[in-house]
Parts: C-alpha cells; structure tokens; sequence
C-alpha cells in the first residue's frame, strides 16, 4: 500500500496486525467470539477513516474522524 497519508498508512498496517491476531485466536486459542469482536473493532476504524477522507464537508469529515477515533479507543 503506497500511501501519503500517515493515518491511512498506520492504520492499514494496525488492521493487519489486528486480522493475524484474529487468526491467532482463531486456530490457536480457539477464542471465537473474542477474536470476532476484535476483527469488527480493529478494522471498522480503517472504514470510519475512509469514509471521512470522502465526506462532503468539514463537518462531514470531522464527524466521522470522531467516531473512528472513538473507535480506537
């Protein structure tokens, strides 16, 4: 992924490392319910930030960039 945009870049990279927890918990620990909670979670972030990069207005955008950002935490 070849991006100039830092939270899109270290994003895409914290939902990677969210779906090989996913697949840990998956096939090691046999933690399914956890490990899906955590997949929706880690990576609904990545779709707020996207969704605010292509919001019609500032408002727009600040609004779903909280939300994201509530999301991580």
């Amino acid at each position: 992924m070849k991006t100039d945009n830092i939270i899109q870049q270290n994003n895409f990279e914290f939902a990677n490392r969210i779906v090989n927890v996913y697949k840990f918990l998956q096939t090691e620990k046999k933690k399914f319910v956890l490990s899906k909670q955590l997949l929706r979670s880690g990576t609904s972030i990545g779709a707020n930030i996207e969704e605010s990069i292509g919001g019609q207005s500032e408002k727009d955008f600040l609004s779903k960039v909280a939300i994201a950002y509530k999301e991580a935490r």
